[in-house]
């Protein structure tokens, strides 16, 4: 793992500057300091706001897309597809305090352009931020694992998050593999169904009820069948919530 400090230039700041309304917020999970709000943005990309942190995931879709919204404290990257990776929102976002986490080959593409600290995590790594958020590096990847999958094994990450006595998964694009299948005591999971890029809405239901969260939110679903998936992942798992939200409504 390693840290590289950099500055935001000025003219990407400026792009920053946007009239919009700040996307509508919902609880996403009360912890013990306070509840943890979700703002959606789009497909893969959401904000999650919490005890005076601010955490952006994926973020694309434009700056304008976050006005309204808090700066950023810490930027989860899963992996570097353009629908999770997008330099352009990247250069007109604030990320002068931020602390930027990515794998090793999104840092290999965007070097030390990002963030006030940029933290490079291989699967397994943890981390804990002084404000007291947790990051944990997750295996993402399709199988049967190989070289020239969309998604290699070991080649992005998906995250757990622990904000106080809360844990929340965010699957980045993978398929139902073990080490998800594994996890344990996840109060809020994000998974994702596309094809022909992750999983079918079957394989994502199977693997979600294996390892049971509390609550589930669908995303990164376009084209998939949501009701289909909170059916069957209700048919095995009942006590799980399966959150259906639009994640394509025009912003």
């Amino acid at each position: 793992m390693k840290t590289f400090v950099s500055i935001l230039s000025a003219a990407a700041l400026a792009l920053a500057t946007t009239a919009w309304a700040a996307p509508e917020g919902e609880t996403l999970v009360a912890t013990a300091d306070g509840d943890v709000t979700l703002y959606r943005i789009q497909h893969a990309s959401f904000v999650l706001d919490w005890n005076g942190q601010t955490i952006y995931v994926d973020p694309t879709q434009g700056a304008e897309a976050y006005a309204g919204l808090p700066t950023a404290d810490i930027v989860l990257l899963t992996h570097g597809h353009g629908d999770h990776l997008d330099p352009q929102t990247l250069n007109g976002l604030d990320l002068r305090q931020a602390i930027v986490v990515m794998p090793q080959a999104v840092a290999d593409e965007v070097g030390e352009r990002y963030g006030h600290a940029q933290t490079i995590m291989d699967n397994g790594e943890k981390v804990h931020t002084d404000a007291g958020v947790g990051i944990h590096a997750v295996p993402m990847y399709n199988l049967p694992p190989s070289a020239d999958a969309y998604h290699p094994k070991g080649w992005g990450n998906g995250y757990v998050l622990t904000l106080a006595d809360k844990r929340v998964y965010i699957s980045g694009d993978t398929q139902g593999i073990e080490e998800m299948r594994d996890l344990k005591d996840i109060d809020v999971a994000f998974v994702c169904m596309n094809l022909p890029y992750t999983m079918d809405v079957e394989e994502a239901a199977d693997a979600v009820a294996d390892f049971a969260p509390a609550v589930v939110y669908p995303y990164h679903y376009r084209g998939q069948d949501t009701e289909r998936f909170r059916e069957l992942v209700n048919r095995r798992e009942p006590a799980t919530e399966v959150r259906l939200r639009d994640w394509y409504k025009p912003l």
